[in-house]
């Protein structure tokens, strides 16, 4: 097999990623971690502001910290919902297991400061979602740069539920808006390949100047 071209490598990055919770007790050199994040750092954003902010959870007392309060408040929530305990319990380990079984946490934060300000709730809107898009991209870039590591990752969008308790539990920067927590480390196992739509479900080719497809 001759040697890849740029092309092929990434492409076969991003066929091999995998959302994969499964780790190895080991640890992940801080430098590596700096590679993650620089990786991240390179993702395109809107005007370039790089509302992306970023807190590393390598050490086990703030991984069970923030597992703690945002179990916490997962029990608040859904035992105003109603829900029966044993189903909230096992809701809860569940939770607190796929964070501190991380040899890494990074928290993924959005941060408005910089963004364009306007008088309107619609544009405001705007902004808000380009920033927080922006950051989504920057969360890829991490995965994929964690891919050709080597390395596990996975993503936990639970932070969106509660952005107000993992500030407080990390004692972050009050204009930093939790979106997800990417979870990150060597591989216990392969993770699952999960299924993808045809293209043809989710691809629209509009004719030029055709009639409009609702």
């Amino acid at each position: 097999m001759g040697v890849m071209t740029t092309e092929q490598e990434l492409a076969a990055q991003i066929g091999a990623r995998r959302s994969n919770r499964r780790y190895l007790p080991q640890p992940i050199a801080r430098p590596v971690i700096a590679r993650l994040l620089t990786a991240a750092t390179r993702a395109p954003s809107a005007h370039n502001r790089q509302p992306w902010r970023f807190a590393v959870l390598d050490d086990e007392a703030g991984k069970h910290r923030l597992a703690a309060a945002m179990g916490e408040r997962l029990r608040r929530d859904r035992a105003a919902d109603g829900d029966d305990v044993p189903s909230i319990d096992a809701d809860v380990a569940r939770s607190h297991a796929r964070i501190t079984g991380a040899a890494v946490v990074v928290v993924v934060c959005v941060d408005i400061a910089d963004m364009d300000r306007y008088p309107d709730d619609r544009r405001k809107e705007a902004e808000y979602l380009m920033a927080v898009q922006s950051t989504a991209m920057a969360a890829q870039n991490l995965l994929l740069a964690a891919e050709r590591e080597g390395l596990a990752a996975c993503v936990m969008c639970a932070p969106l539920f509660c952005p107000d308790t993992v500030v407080e539990a990390l004692k972050l920067p009050r204009a930093w808006t939790a979106q997800m927590l990417v979870t990150i480390g060597a591989p216990a196992g392969p993770g699952k390949e999960r299924p993808r739509r045809p293209l043809d479900d989710v691809v629209l080719w509009p004719p030029p100047d055709g009639p409009r497809s609702d």
